[in-house]
């Protein structure tokens, strides 16, 4: 790891500079300073002479001496323009490495050497040793920079949706009209961006990590996704690789989650894991967090907690936080599972959960008097200092709400002052400047004392925040105009900390160098340049047709001796061809030794591999060989174009995620080509035979390009085979579902029931006015959706306000985001005037309130429309036992459980009022109940079969507990939002 050229030392550069120096010494006349300029001058000549040799071993000797020379600080510059000379040699990839190193240490800035060497290096990149790939590719990144025009302007222009209050109709205009110009990428940068995606397969990290910073500061964004599962292979790698990958990993985590949402389970902490990689894991997961798998993330992280590395475990606790202040569904989830962590035996979690408690009550203070209540009592068991400094802190803010504790924790804290830490005494000085400014009577004396105990503190800071706050809350002669606003002064509303990834603004540093590493620039380190706003002349890329024609000149030869060869020449070319095809279009390439580090799997793919190519040979040996030279030829005939293709393809390809289906289906399509041209040329019985052959190998084909790619393991794909899934700890829907395999009649624990209450509410789809006559409106019937297990019902009604025939309707483009799917009805021919119709469609919509848009359409028009679930609709009632609901809620306790307090009159506490108000939100079945202050109600989603147990706990007075226990604390906390207004109204 360098800033950013990276360190290349030879093991032998040191050993061959000294004798160099040696060789130079013996040559020293006796003349002085003429006989040691002279050897100086030798000593060079001779360089040039070994570069200029006809020999690639002197070449190559040359080269380490000058980088040798370079490492000791020596001048080596007069030797540049011979190091250049070698960028034309034959076997240039032997010295490339070597001559780009020696660039960037003398004149990494001169930018116009590169231009008629681009597209060469470019070519060369994938025959070139693998750390002057490495070197090469952070050089052109460089480059690239520099010549090209950014390939994400269009993007974010698009992006940019919001105008200005302030602008007027012209400037936007203008902007639409500049939004308008399609933006073509370079060839010259295509090129820079196809030549290095081979690379991401190396067995080297930092040529796969090299690859990776370039397609994430000069490609497209919907092409660097590409990166992410290469960069996911490495996390197999060492932990010091590990460890910069994560980094790198973090950084892009934050700008472009979607990259790494799909190996969410890659970052899981392993037990084995050492600290430091537990916490870069930690941070990647938060920033991955959203309201679809924070439920998922939270159930892991109630395991890290446990850890037994104290630091991972406090570590813990702040992503925790963080993801309550990041997801405000699951804020209360969040702060009632750190509350149940207060009781912990470990301090330092207790401590953390301190201070993470006190950051999130910031934001909402007026809501939760009683955990201030709760966490005043720790203060006589917490020793930590930064907790017990955080209670008081919170004390003292809400000193208003808890009237009778404040004062009583100021008289512990006077008798324990001179024992406390520094941090400490400081926090009960300001507890006792806010209850002196809010309860003088009672805390006008204690808050002397404890003055005087800090006037006489051996710490300055405190001596002199006493004398501070004396004269600014102890009105006398000399006190001066402050004195009036100490109480503004002391208790004005805080903002509420903003918890920010500390990879945030590292973004501004290279991925991959060594001031990204240390988040500090380096020495060395070269930024990396805007992109120009108009791109720089390309011609100057351009080389001499000449010079061209001469280096060619002895490949063309060759082309025609090898055209004279009719028979083994062709079949020699053509299985060259095939290999080179098949090395470019598979995931894992030539990186045999990679597979071997897979594991089993990659054994078996090898073999599979070698099996399909047997039978390919057996069988091309029955047939004759001319037929056999004539179907190969056209087959890579095929591929040579889908190759050629490959840049214009290259977009269409890179908006998937997975690359290696986009290019099995590339196979699939020039194997279908090859076949489509074999039966057009030749007759009947080859045609047959030929087709015959091209099955069986397309059948074999398609597995091996699914399972020889490197980068398919098994726990990349998000299905795995339930042998491989590593199963956590039984879920309440899998205990369920284990019950109900036993031998005995009775029912199953979980057993979907009939909806008890069916609201007839409708809601507007298509307002007749905005549907030119055509009205939509839909409800939820509340019934299995017959179209999947995993879909909601819907039922829409459509009716026709106009006084002619609406034809053609039906559904037309969908929206939906990731995971959603819907089922839709069959296009309706036609719908008569004043006529209605009602007709059923099925959304997944995957356990979230997440919006379903699509487009209704007429024959005419196409109308916009959308439809938001009712987080209650998303439930499906469950009929169960009082004894099966206790033990299901028994086993979503903590982060899992989510309550409210609820206040209303007696008279709307009656069970029927309950049971009314609770159907009518929610789609759920009632639980039968011993007690009667108890009313009990249990579902399950219909994605995922998931709990959802609704209690409603009657107390003392006018008031009732509502508490959900759920797995999905997400859909929990949004149920309870909708129930608690409910029921506390009359």
């Amino acid at each position: 790891m360098s800033s950013n050229s990276f360190s290349y030392n030879e093991q032998s550069g040191g050993g061959e500079a000294t004798e160099l120096g040696q060789e130079a010494t013996s040559t020293i006349s006796p003349s002085g300073a003429f006989g040691l300029f002279s050897s100086d001058l030798k000593k060079n000549e001779d360089l040039k002479q070994m570069l200029e040799s006809n020999k690639d071993s002197a070449k190559l000797d040359a080269m380490k001496r000058i980088v040798g020379m370079i490492a000791k600080g020596k001048n080596a510059s007069e030797l540049f323009p011979a190091v250049v000379k070698n960028v034309a040699s034959k076997n240039i990839e032997l010295v490339a490495g070597s001559v780009v190193m020696a660039f960037e240490e003398v004149c990494p800035d001169r930018i116009d050497l590169i231009h008629k060497n681009y597209r060469k290096l470019c070519n060369l990149l994938v025959d070139v040793e693998e750390w002057g790939q490495v070197v090469i590719i952070h050089m052109l990144t460089r480059y690239a920079r520099t010549q090209f025009v950014s390939p994400w302007k269009e993007g974010d222009e698009l992006e940019d949706n919001e105008k200005n209050f302030y602008e007027s109709d012209d400037d936007q205009k203008e902007k639409t009209d500049k939004r308008k110009k399609p933006y073509t990428m370079d060839p010259d940068h295509r090129l820079l961006i196809r030549n290095t995606k081979p690379l991401l397969q190396s067995r080297n990290a930092a040529v796969v990590m090299a690859v990776a910073q370039l397609y994430w500061h000069i490609s497209p964004k919907s092409e660097a996704g590409i990166i992410s599962k290469s960069l996911v292979r490495l996390l197999r790698s060492n932990r010091e690789v590990q460890y910069i990958v994560l980094q790198n990993i973090a950084t892009m985590s934050i700008q472009r989650k979607g990259m790494f949402e799909p190996y969410l389970k890659s970052f899981y902490v392993r037990s084995t894991d050492p600290t430091m990689i537990k916490t870069l894991k930690l941070e990647i997961l938060t920033n991955l967090a959203n309201e679809a798998n924070i439920s998922t993330l939270l159930r892991e992280f109630q395991t890290y907690v446990k850890s037994q590395d104290k630091q991972f475990a406090a570590a813990t606790i702040q992503t925790i936080g963080r993801c309550a202040t990041n997801i405000v569904e699951v804020t209360d989830t969040c702060l009632n599972g750190l509350v149940c962590l207060l009781s912990n035996r470990d301090e330092i979690v207790v401590a953390e959960s301190v201070v993470v408690i006190k950051k999130l009550l910031q934001m909402q203070p007026v809501q939760h008097g009683e955990i201030i209540k709760h966490m005043a009592k720790l203060l006589d068991s917490i020793t930590v200092p930064v907790a017990r400094a955080s209670i008081l802190w919170l004390i003292g803010e809400n000193c208003e709400r808890v009237p009778k504790i404040a004062p009583d924790v100021l008289r512990k804290m006077a008798k324990s002052f001179t024992s406390e830490d520094d941090l400490v005494k400081l926090q009960i000085l300001n507890l006792g400047a806010k209850l002196y400014l809010t309860n003088s009577k009672q805390t006008k004396l204690l808050t002397q004392y404890i003055l005087n105990l800090g006037k006489y503190d051996q710490n300055y800071d405190i001596r002199d925040r006493t004398r501070f706050i004396r004269q600014l809350i102890v009105p006398n002669e000399k006190s001066g105009a402050l004195s009036k606003y100490a109480k503004k002064i002391f208790l004005a509303q805080k903002p509420a900390p903003l918890l920010e990834s500390p990879f945030k603004d590292r973004d501004h540093f290279q991925l991959g160098t060594l001031s990204h590493t240390l988040n500090i620039k380096a020495t060395g380190y070269l930024e990396l340049s805007n992109w120009p706003e108009v791109a720089p002349d390309p011609s100057v890329r351009n080389v001499e047709v000449i010079e061209l024609a001469k280096e060619w000149t002895p490949a063309g030869k060759a082309k025609q001796e090898n055209s004279a060869k009719k028979f083994y020449s062709e079949s020699e070319e053509e299985e060259d061809s095939s290999d080179s095809s098949s090395d470019s279009e598979s995931e894992s390439g030539s990186e045999s030794g990679e597979q071997g580090e897979s594991g089993e799997e990659g054994d078996s793919n090898e073999d599979s591999s070698e099996d399909s190519s047997s039978e390919q040979d057996s069988e091309s040996g029955r047939e004759s060989g001319l037929e056999n030279k004539r179907t190969a030829k056209r087959n890579s005939k095929a591929k040579g174009k889908s190759d050629s293709e490959d840049g214009e393809k290259e977009n269409e390809k890179s908006k998937t995620s997975d690359s290696s289906n986009a290019e099995s289906s590339s196979i699939e399509d020039s194997s279908s080509d090859s076949e489509s041209e074999s039966e057009s040329e030749s007759e009947s019985e080859s045609r047959k035979v030929t087709q015959e052959k091209e099955k069986k190998t397309k059948q074999g084909r398609i597995p091996l390009t699914k399972d020889v790619s490197l980068l398919d393991l098994d726990d990349f794909n998000p299905v795995s085979t339930p042998v491989a899934l590593p199963t956590p700890a039984l879920s309440p829907s899998l205990m369920a579902d284990l019950e109900g395999l036993n031998l005995s009649t009775s029912s199953s624990v979980i057993s979907v029931s009939t909806p008890v209450f069916v609201p007839t509410k409708t809601h507007v789809l298509l307002h007749r006015m905005s549907g030119k006559g055509l009205a939509a409106h839909y409800f939820f019937p509340r019934q299995p959706c017959i179209f999947g297990d995993k879909m909601v019902s819907i039922q829409i009604t459509l009716n026709n306000t106009t006084d002619q025939k609406i034809e053609n309707i039906h559904i037309g483009e969908k929206k939906l985001p990731i995971g959603l799917k819907m089922h839709v009805f069959n296009p309706i021919d036609s719908l008569e005037p004043e006529g209605s119709i009602t007709v059923s469609m099925g959304i997944d919509f995957c356990d979230s309130t997440q919006t379903a848009s699509f487009q209704l359409c007429t024959k005419d028009d196409c109308f916009s429309v959308n439809i938001q679930p009712p987080v209650g609709e998303l439930l499906l009632p469950v009929a169960m036992s009082e004894k099966d609901f206790k033990k299901e809620q028994g086993m979503l306790t903590g982060m899992n459980e989510t309550s409210a307090v609820i206040i209303a009159a007696p008279q709307n506490f009656t069970p029927s009022v309950i049971f009314q108000k609770v159907v009518n939100i929610a789609n759920v079945g009632a639980v039968p109940s011993g007690q009667d202050n108890i009313n009990r109600f249990a579902a399950k989603t219909v994605h995922s079969g998931s709990l959802m147990l609704v209690t409603v706990e009657l107390k003392e007075g006018s008031t009732a507990q509502l508490i959900i226990n759920t797995e999905k604390t997400v859909i929990g906390s949004v149920l309870l939002r909708e129930l608690k207004p409910v029921l506390s109204q009359g």
